[in-house]
């Protein structure tokens, strides 16, 4: 588990290895990751966007941005946090991710950004 704290909000984030599949005749190595989003700060805020690269060994990096996580823009009071499961595919048994959370303190009515700590994603197979 990786875990980094930004502005009060901590992020971890467990990854595992959920298999091979042929897509257009290419292999593809799936990855899941469980981020939780921990609120330590003494206001409430809320994540309204994310951007992640993810990079494989390749040399591929793909860049994906939208609104919220997984469909959601949570509001976090303090002490309060929010789990999700999402995944991604590489084209390579080894890769890593990275990113960022756009979020707003409802106090100050600031955005500000939170750090997503990168985290490597490796196929057990492949580890030598």
């Amino acid at each position: 588990m990786v875990q980094q704290v930004t502005k009060g909000i901590k992020i971890s984030v467990e990854t595992t290895f959920e298999g091979t599949f042929y897509k257009n005749y290419k292999i593809q190595y799936a990855f899941g990751y469980t981020i939780t989003i921990e609120n330590q700060s003494k206001d409430s805020v809320q994540l309204y966007a994310r951007h992640w690269e993810i990079l494989d060994a390749l040399n591929n990096i793909e860049t994906v941005t939208g609104e919220g996580v997984v469909g959601k823009k949570p509001v976090l009071k303090p002490g309060e946090s929010h789990t999700y499961t999402s995944g991604c595919l590489l084209t390579s048994p080894f890769g890593a991710m990275q990113g960022h959370y756009n979020m707003v303190n409802f106090t100050t009515t600031k955005k500000f950004q939170v750090a997503i700590p990168t985290f490597k994603l490796s196929a057990p197979f492949a580890i030598n």
